[in-house]
């Protein structure tokens, strides 16, 4: 293959040509020579340098435009009438060969960024979270006066609910008027969505599975309301009310679980009791999970009054998400959730060692049907179920006794 070169040439008026190869000075002449660069290059690129290789190079000088032969030219050069305009003196040649080496002064190319991808945000669960998280702290004694009121205590096995809008707790009732050793509290309001735990408040709080919270005040309502939680003092840190119980979580009675053999979430939803008595607590079991559900020793657990209290429940319709079904809507009846929800729970252990678990209609609110059938199996002293609406014995719930050291499994299937 055949390359050219063309020279443009000027004539000696034409001052001085360029001393490098790779710099173009051009230059004001009347009359001038053209070097055209008309070589076909091959590029390699070696690790350490790279090479062009130009083969058959023909070298053609033109003169005002006009080619001239090559003797003439290069006369012309030897001679001094003519310069070649922009570039030093070529060295006259047939299949010239050159290289072009990359050194320290040449900067090496800049890659072009990858840009770095956006994380896709992970989507939501289809139940809206399964509110089983916080037990790095469960074991850890809550340092009583030195958190601030505005911290959420998950770091001491509290579990956030944050749906409920209220920073994470599952109720704050404000007593503005209530001093530490006061006998009853007179004064009570709840916050509401948008509030967060302020001086003067007990703010309460959800545990994980299997475990209640530990915290409620000596004081309780004039009129007998339930009250309970932390307490926000006044220089806005929050204390232990039943500072005998160091940590916020406790666990419940062993052996009592949820078993879900449907292909939906279903959310059974504790009341917080004592405090607001809202069902917020949520126990999210998932499509063929088991979860427990806590079950708190009476004599050990909160008293209205002089009187032993158990924990209550609320089951939802299959597929209903805890942050809709755990929470207090009075606008839902027609969806049966929330407080509307067709069938209640009862659990707890009392003096002798008994545990008596139930299920019984959320009547007179709502005479909403579950869509899905329970049993009570295990450890129990009688048949219980719920079975296409319809209870064990035809009556309006049922009762089972389970004894010391035994267990039990509520199942929910098809």
């Amino acid at each position: 293959m055949k390359s050219l070169i063309v020279l443009a040439l000027a004539a000696s008026l034409a001052t001085e040509a360029v001393a490098s190869p790779y710099q173009h000075a051009h230059q004001n002449a009347h009359r001038s020579l053209r070097r055209r660069a008309a070589s076909r290059i091959e590029r390699r690129e070696p690790a350490l340098a790279s090479d062009c290789v130009a083969t058959a190079i023909e070298t053609v000088y033109e003169l005002a435009g006009e080619s001239i032969p090559n003797d003439k030219a290069l006369e012309g050069l030897e001679d001094g009438s003519y310069a070649i305009v922009g570039e030093s003196t070529p060295s006259p040649g047939v299949g010239a060969e050159f290289y072009e080496k990359e050194t320290s002064s040449v900067p090496e190319p800049t890659p072009t960024p990858t840009p770095t991808p956006t994380p896709t945000p992970e989507p939501e669960p289809e139940d809206g979270g399964d509110y089983s998280g916080g037990g790095d702290g469960l074991s850890r004694e809550f340092d009583s006066g030195k958190v601030p009121c505005s911290h959420f205590p998950s770091d001491y096995g509290a579990v956030a609910i944050d749906y409920l809008g209220t920073a994470g707790w599952t109720g704050i009732q404000r007593t503005p008027n209530y001093r530490p050793g006061d006998a009853s509290i007179s004064y009570i309001e709840t916050a509401i969505n948008g509030d967060g735990c302020t001086k003067g408040s007990f703010c309460s709080y959800a545990c994980p599975p299997g475990y209640q919270k530990t915290q409620w005040p000596d004081a309780q309502g004039a009129t007998r309301q339930s009250i309970g939680g932390l307490y926000c003092n006044s220089n806005g840190m929050l204390e232990l009310t039943r500072k005998t119980h160091p940590t916020l979580c406790s666990p419940g009675v062993p052996g009592i679980y949820i078993q879900n053999d449907l292909g939906e979430t279903v959310a059974t939803c504790r009341t917080d009791y004592p405090g607001t008595e809202s069902m917020v607590i949520p126990t999210v079991c998932n499509a063929g999970q088991k979860q427990p559900l806590t079950n708190p020793y009476s004599p050990d657990y909160y008293k209205w009054g002089s009187d032993a209290t158990t924990a209550q429940y609320y089951v939802n319709k299959k597929g209903v998400s805890a942050k809709d079904g755990c929470v207090w809507n009075s606008d839902a009846d027609h969806d049966a959730r929330g407080n509307w929800a067709p069938v209640n729970i009862g659990t707890g252990k009392n003096k002798d060692g008994i545990t008596y678990l139930s299920i019984f209609p959320n009547k007179p609110t709502t005479t909403a049907q579950l869509d899905f059938n329970i049993e009570i199996t295990g450890d129990v002293s009688t048949k219980c179920a719920l079975v296409n609406g319809q209870y064990t014995g035809g009556g309006n719930g049922c009762t089972v006794a389970i004894p010391d050291g035994g267990s039990a499994v509520i199942r929910y299937y098809k």
